[in-house]
């Protein structure tokens, strides 16, 4: 097997063309679950490797398996590919050329190092699968979900033995730098549409109708009063009312008043918890009023679990290919959420975060900005970084 260096630089020879596609992507946006002209860059990029090659059917995903000389087990590697519904404000030359939609949180790159790594481990040498998951819509849509669903997981006709996803970061790590940790890695998001519904009516004999607008804003402090008093500080929970709107007219009493709560947690207790309470907030207070409500679960993430095992190992990798210096485990979960975490949810496996950032870390936009922007140059090690653990893996467990 060629030393991890002679692979860092067979990724480095790739780089030109990585690059290329990377801002051919990222000129092109797409969101959600159907990217059919992503799809289709990506299906050339791969074109002339000894690939077997499904899309998907609710979704324009691309699974690509690539089969060793002999007999062995699978390793899945993930790379999402859509866009975000954000305006770009950047001069770049390859800037999106689509109104409203924008690469913001580095998804272009993960497609770009999953199509390198096709291409390294395609001269590569090994017994067993590696399992390629071009995976769209990863912001808010269960991509991934949907994928493991039309049977990603089941390709080879056995169970992946690990799993790895590696995500861009636009600010606060250097970059080059490597970050995991095992355990909780990034936390669960769900997310409510509630809709408060009374009877509407002049303003000036509010006593003759049900009005909805005192109730909802009872929900949203209740619902912030919750946290503190009803989950431990040490498994927290973030509860965010991202929206409110009630009515328009200045003189009348609206008939309906809705928000949008969006929570967060850390662990699966506490999450199902959270769930429950959200629920009896809104629902008791309505019946207090006299109201009627209802609340659309509207975005459902689990917590992102990074397996203990696979979360040591990929640092072995890391450090014997880069340096000790590049990799370090984060003390604590982030409060971001990972559509990953439905496939981690059944495979053993480990989401990395990389630090991407072209400036200071500490004063660079984050991702999900319209001014968020990436450096290229961590492409070829991210290539490398996939073909070591598909290949250690796979020899680990032959």
């Amino acid at each position: 097997m060629p030393h991890p260096t002679s692979r860092r630089a067979a990724a480095g020879v790739l780089n030109d063309d990585l690059v290329r596609l990377r801002r051919s992507l990222h000129a092109e946006p797409e969101i959600g679950l159907a990217l059919p002209r992503t799809q289709e860059k990506v299906l050339a990029a791969l074109e002339g490797l000894d690939l077997k090659i499904t899309t998907g059917k609710a979704l324009s995903s691309v699974t690509a398996v690539l089969s060793g000389s002999r007999p062995g087990p699978t390793v899945l590697v993930r790379a999402d590919m859509d866009a975000m519904p954000l305006q770009e404000n950047s001069d770049l030359p390859f800037a999106s050329h689509v109104d409203g939609a924008m690469h913001a949180c580095g998804h272009d790159l993960h497609t770009a190092m999953l199509v390198g790594a096709a291409r390294l481990l395609s001269d590569e040498n090994f017994a067993g699968h590696v399992v390629f998951m071009f995976q769209p819509g990863e912001e808010g849509y269960g991509g991934a979900r949907l994928m493991v669903e039309e049977g990603v997981l089941d390709v080879t006709g056995e169970r992946p033995v690990a799993a790895y996803a590696l995500h861009v970061i636009a600010s606060l790590l250097p970059r080059g730098m490597f970050v995991s940790k095992p355990g909780p890695v990034l936390a669960a998001c769900d997310a409510w549409r509630v809709t408060v519904r009374g009877t509407g009516g002049h303003s000036a004999i509010p006593h003759n109708a049900k009005d909805p607008v005192p109730a909802a804003c009872e929900m949203v402090t209740a619902l912030q009063t919750a946290v503190t008093r009803s989950f431990d500080v040490f498994d927290p929970v973030i509860v965010t009312v991202t929206s409110f709107h009630a009515g328009d007219a200045v003189n009348a009493i609206p008939s309906e008043a809705n928000f949008t709560v969006v929570a967060r947690s850390f662990s699966r207790e506490t999450r199902d918890r959270l769930h429950r309470e959200v629920l009896q907030v809104i629902r008791g207070i309505a019946a207090a009023y006299g109201l009627e409500v209802g609340a659309q679960h509207s975005l459902d993430y689990p917590v992102t679990v990074n397996d203990y095992g696979e979360a040591t190992f990929v640092a072995e990798p890391v450090r014997e290919t880069f340096g000790a210096e590049r990799y370090f485990d984060v003390p604590r979960p982030l409060p971001a959420s990972e559509d990953f975490s439905f496939v981690l949810d059944q495979i053993p496996g480990a989401f990395v975060a990389l630090g991407a950032c072209l400036g200071d870390p500490m004063t660079a936009a984050a991702n999900h900005s319209a001014d968020a922007a990436f450096d290229e140059a961590v492409l070829p090690d991210s290539v490398a970084l996939y073909a070591e653990l598909a290949l250690r893996r796979l020899a680990k467990a032959d």
